[in-house]
């Protein structure tokens, strides 16, 4: 119990914290936020993010570009509809400007591009095959919790039932396309947090 602290205790460790901060801790508290908030002005609209970043002195640009990265990675999602997609190009296009390392980031963009490519391809005929396995699933489990109900002499006319527009087919589907991109997220999510180790 002795290792609970106070509201109190924590906010004096905080400010310890803020007053032993180094002059570079400082310029990161000050940067990294504005350079996040650079990112999502470029992500709205037509921002020049070479331009806004030659407004910032040597030692500040290093991290308002950690920012904009930051923001801009979490940004990259699997190709879901045509807003993702056009969204995925600008923010690949940003980082591409904002790092050193053009050859290891298009590297790491070949397997991302790859991914995508996988995801569209294989993922849509996954999906197809496992909605219809999820629709004959769970046609089957209502006809059975059907008859059940009705007792098990009574035949249940399936025809009239939308199967689809059921909740709990809802709620299946989501769980099955959730475990689908799950494979292809944790490799995109790998690829992104190589995306910001680059320099």
């Amino acid at each position: 119990m002795a290792d609970i602290k106070s509201a109190y205790e924590i906010a004096l460790e905080k400010i310890s914290k803020i007053e032993n901060a180094t002059p570079e801790e400082r310029l990161k508290w000050k940067f990294v936020p504005q350079g996040e908030q650079l990112a999502t002005k470029y992500l709205k609209g037509d921002l020049n993010l070479l331009l806004e970043l030659n407004k910032y002195k040597e030692n500040e640009r290093k991290f308002v570009t950690q920012g904009i990265a930051e923001v801009m990675v979490r940004n990259i999602d699997l190709p879901r509809n045509d807003a993702i997609k056009k969204t995925n190009l600008k923010v690949m296009d940003g980082i591409k400007l904002l790092k050193k390392d053009k050859a290891g980031v298009e590297n790491i963009y070949s397997k991302i591009r790859y991914i995508f490519n996988n995801f569209t391809d294989q993922g849509e005929k996954q999906k197809e095959q496992a909605y219809e396995q999820v629709k004959i699933q769970f046609a089957a489990k209502l006809q059975q919790a059907l008859q059940k109900k009705m007792g098990s002499n009574t035949m249940v006319n399936m025809d009239n039932i939308d199967i689809e527009s059921q909740p709990q087919f809802q709620e299946e589907w989501r769980r099955v396309i959730m475990q689908l991109e799950a494979q292809y997220m944790e490799h995109l999510n790998e690829y992104r947090r190589n995306l910001i180790d680059i320099p």
